[in-house]
C-alpha cells in the first residue's frame, strides 16, 4: 500500500468533512482528494517518472498539503526546501536531489531562478497565472481526478527525501519510503491513541519532518481536522487554539517557552487543547512543569531523528510519565544505547542511542558512507548521547556533537541548562563549547533574561557553583535579548559558539 492510497481512501470515506482550514480558507477531504489527484496526473503529463524528484517551496499552506500529496501522489519523491534558506543552500539541494521541478509561489521564484541549476526542468507557481518562464499550477491540472495507477512502484520506493539541518557538514538527504512513513504514522497513531475528533494545529513548518508526520499525515489517516497557522506568532496561535477549539498541539520547546511569555495568556481559553507533544530538541523541565500549570495541560515529551520518519520514541498517554525522559519506544520499535564499539550497555550507562524499526529510512541520497557510517550492523545510530532505565525509558543526554570535552572531563550542555532554566531571572539559556588554550574547551552559557532583570557573569557562575563540578561551571557568560534560533524554532548552537 502507498501513502496515496490511504489518504484516499479517507477521503472517500469523509468527502465532505474540513481537512484543513487556514483563516478563512477550508478544503474538504473531497476537495483535496480532486486537487491533489489533479496536480499528480499533471506531473505525470510533464513526463515525471516514479522516484524522479519534486521539490516543494511553500509556506504553511493549502497549497503545500495539495503539492505535498500530489507529489507523492504521482509517484515521484517529495523534497520539500526550508522557506528561510538562501540562494547556496536551494541550490545545493535541488543539484543534489537532482529535483526536475520545483512547485512554490511568486515569493520564491527570483531566489530560485538566481540559482545555477542543474536537473531543473519546469516551475510550477501555485499562486501565477501564465509566464514564459514557469507553468501555473492552475494551467499544469489534468482534468483527471482520480488516484493515477502506480503500477511500477511499491511501498519500497521513496516517497520523501527529506535535508537533515546539516549542522555537521552539507545536509543529507535521508529517503523515507512509503512504507516507512506509513508505519511511523499508524505506530504513532496507536501510542497515542488519538482519533478522528481531534483538531490538530499545525504551525511547525509544513517542510520539516515533525511537521509532516505528526501535523498532516496523523490527521489524514484519521481524517481529522488540521488547523494550519502560516507562520509562528505566539498569540496568534494561542488565539487560533481557542477560536478553533484545536485539541491537539505539537510544538518545539522554544515554542512552548514563547507562548508561555505571551503577556496576556490568562485572557486565552484552552480548555479543548487535550494534549500537547513536544519534539525536535529537549524540554526543560521547568518549561514543561510552568506550562502544565500555566493552561492546564499535559505535554508528552518524545523525540527522533528525520532518519526513523520521524517519530521513534514518545512518553505514554495512559501509563508513567518520566521527568527528564523522551519516552518509550513507539509500537514495534527498539532501541538500545551502544558505546563506541556498537557494544550495548546496561541500564543507566550513557552511551550513543541507535533504533531499530520499519520506519528507519532506506539511506542517504548519493550518499554511500554517510549511510554505511549510520547504519552500521542494523541499526540506526542517531548521534544523540542518552541512557535507558529498567522500565525502557529513553533519556537523551545531548548530542554527540554538542557535548564538551573539558580537559578530557566530559561535560553535557543539556545538564546545565536544565538548571539554568531554574534560575528566576532567567527566560532562556544555552551552553556551547568555545576554545580555551590550556583544555581544549569550556563552557560558555549564553542567556536571555526575563523582562527588567537584571544579572552578572559573577551571579550567574556562583549561582551554577551550587550545583555542578568546577571544571563544568561556564566559564564565559554572555547576554543577548533572543537566541538566535532555525527555521523549526531550534536553537541555532552552531551560531552562538562565535558570539
Amino acid at each position: 500500500m502507498l501513502v496515496g492510497d490511504i489518504i484516499s481512501k479517507t477521503a472517500n470515506q469523509k468527502k465532505d468533512k474540513t481537512a484543513a482550514v487556514i483563516d478563512d480558507q477550508k478544503i474538504t477531504y473531497g476537495e483535496l482528494e480532486k486537487e491533489s489527484n489533479k496536480l499528480a496526473h499533471g506531473l505525470i503529463d510533464l513526463d515525471i517518472e516514479p522516484s524522479d524528484m519534486v521539490s516543494i517551496m511553500l509556506p504553511n499552506s493549502l497549497e503545500f498539503l495539495v503539492a505535498y500529496l500530489g507529489v507523492i501522489k504521482s509517484g515521484a519523491t517529495m523534497v520539500p526546501l526550508n522557506i528561510s534558506f538562501k540562494a547556496p543552500a536551494v541550490e545545493y539541494i535541488l543539484n543534489n536531489s537532482e529535483a526536475k521541478v520545483v512547485i512554490t509561489s511568486k515569493r520564491f521564484l527570483p531566489l530560485i531562478q538566481s540559482c545555477s541549476l542543474d536537473y531543473l526542468e519546469n516551475i510550477i507557481l501555485v499562486d501565477g497565472e501564465i509566464g514564459d518562464d514557469y507553468i501555473s499550477l492552475s494551467e499544469l491540472k489534468d482534468q483527471k481526478t482520480t488516484l493515477p495507477e502506480l503500477q511500477k512502484i511499491d511501498q519500497e520506493f521513496t516517497a520523501a527525501c527529506l535535508y537533515t539541518s546539516g549542522t555537521t557538514g552539507q545536509p543529507k538527504g535521508a529517503m523515507l519510503t512509503h512504507h516507512n512513513l506509513i508505519f511511523d504514522t499508524r505506530k504513532t497513531i496507536e501510542h497515542l491513541k488519538v482519533d478522528d475528533s481531534d483538531r490538530y494545529i499545525c504551525v511547525l513548518p509544513m517542510f520539516h519532518a515533525f511537521a509532516e508526520t505528526v501535523c498532516m499525515l496523523m490527521p489524514m489517516f484519521l481524517g481529522a481536522e488540521i488547523v494550519i497557522v502560516d507562520r509562528f506568532l505566539p498569540e496568534k496561535v494561542l488565539k487560533t487554539i481557542q477560536e478553533k477549539n484545536v485539541t491537539f498541539f505539537a510544538g518545539v520547546p522554544t515554542m512552548y517557552s514563547a507562548l508561555l511569555n505571551v503577556k496576556n495568556k490568562n485572557q486565552f481559553d484552552l480548555s479543548h487543547l487535550n494534549l500537547c507533544i513536544s519534539g525536535g530538541a529537549a524540554m526543560p523541565q521547568q518549561t514543561m512543569e510552568d506550562f502544565e500549570k500555566t493552561f492546564n495541560v499535559k505535554i508528552l515529551e518524545g523525540n527522533g531523528p528525520t532518519e526513523t520518519s520521524p517519530v521513534a520514541y514518545v512518553n505514554p498517554v495512559d501509563g508513567e510519565r518520566k521527568s527528564g525522559s523522551v519516552g518509550l519506544p513507539i509500537p514495534e520499535t527498539e532501541v538500545k544505547i551502544v558505546d563506541e564499539n556498537d557494544r550495548e550497555l546496561s541500564p543507566g550507562e550513557i552511551g550513543e542511542i541507535t533504533v531499530r524499526g520499519e520506519h528507519v529510512m532506506k539511506g542517504y541520497f548519493k550518499m554511500s558512507e554517510a549511510t554505511a557510517k549510520t547504519l552500521r550492523n542494523g541499526w540506526l545510530h542517531t548521534g544523540d548521547l542518552g541512557k535507558m532505565d529498567e522500565d525502557g525509558y529513553v533519556y537523551i543526554v545531548d548530542r554527540k556533537k554538542d557535548m564538551i570535552n573539558v580537559g578530557g572531563m566530559n561535560v553535557y550542555p543539556r545538564e546545565i541548562e536544565e538548571q539554568l532554566y531554574k534560575h528566576p531571572k532567567i527566560q532562556a539559556a544555552a551552553v556551547v563549547a568555545t576554545k580555551d588554550e590550556l583544555r581544549g574547551e569550556i563552557p560558555k552559557a549564553v542567556i536571555v533574561l526575563r523582562e527588567d532583570e537584571k544579572a552578572t557573569e559573577r551571579e550567574i557562575q556562583k549561582y551554577c557553583m551550587q550545583y555542578f563540578a568546577n571544571y563544568k561551571i561556564p566559564k564565559l557568560v554572555e547576554f543577548i535579548d533572543e537566541l538566535p534560533k532555525n527555521a523549526t524554532g531550534k536553537i541555532d548552537k552552531k551560531s552562538l559558539s562565535d558570539i
